[in-house]
């Protein structure tokens, strides 16, 4: 079940590249350092061939596609080998797309209204976006309370000094986020920098969660 990969990981790097020659050194650097997931955001003309890239020549990684916003990204993506499907709003559309052809899919909530459309979808795990300029997880701890199955991955303002915190809240299966592979860092070559901050996520993971984390 691919939502239990995500709760074996913990963090889910949100992964921008402009340049697909960028793919398999990064997916390398994740995959060697015990975090074999990426969600590449479709927000780049590269992104495409970026899946495609990382889905081959690492098929034991958990890629998959972020940012999409319509059933037609959703195929392109597919296509390319994204293993998951995740948007920044709830779009009922999208949803029933993804369930229809059995994508795990995890759209963006903010508001108890889009939490209870999801349920109603029949989604037990939605994002919390943006997590910190939404109320970050106070307001995950409110809304939880009301809504008893579901579980939450929230992105959007997390770092190294506050995604300790959520991942201490067990309705929280994953935090995803963008700090760990830096679009300036990745341009600049920096991999021994974004080893590091790779190296540190695990680590902080591995401290809240245990052993079901993978080195």
């Amino acid at each position: 079940m691919i939502f239990e990969q995500f709760s074996r990981i913990g963090i889910i790097p949100v992964v921008v590249l402009d340049d697909p020659k960028d793919a398999a050194p990064l997916a390398e650097v994740l995959s060697k350092n015990g975090l074999p997931c990426a969600e590449i955001a479709f927000r780049t003309p590269a992104a495409e061939e970026v899946t495609r890239i990382m889905s081959r020549e690492f098929p034991d990684m958990l890629i998959g596609a972020g940012t999409i916003l319509t059933t037609e990204q959703a195929d392109i993506a597919m296509n390319a080998g994204a293993k998951f499907i995740a948007s920044p709003g709830l779009n009922p559309k999208i949803v029933q797309y993804c369930i229809d052809n059995c994508i795990p899919v995890t759209p963006g909530t903010q508001t108890p209204s889009e939490m209870e459309q999801a349920l109603e979808l029949g989604l037990k795990v939605v994002k919390f976006f943006p997590a910190e300029q939404a109320g970050g997880l106070k307001m995950i701890k409110a809304v939880a309370k009301a809504f008893t199955d579901l579980q939450f991955m929230p992105t959007g303002g997390l770092n190294a000094s506050n995604v300790k915190d959520y991942l201490m809240y067990n309705r929280i299966i994953a935090c995803c986020g963008s700090w760990l592979i830096k679009r300036s860092l990745v341009a600049a070559g920096e991999w021994a920098k974004i080893n590091a901050l790779v190296k540190d996520a695990v680590a902080i993971v591995k401290t809240v969660r245990g052993a079901g984390v993978k080195r």
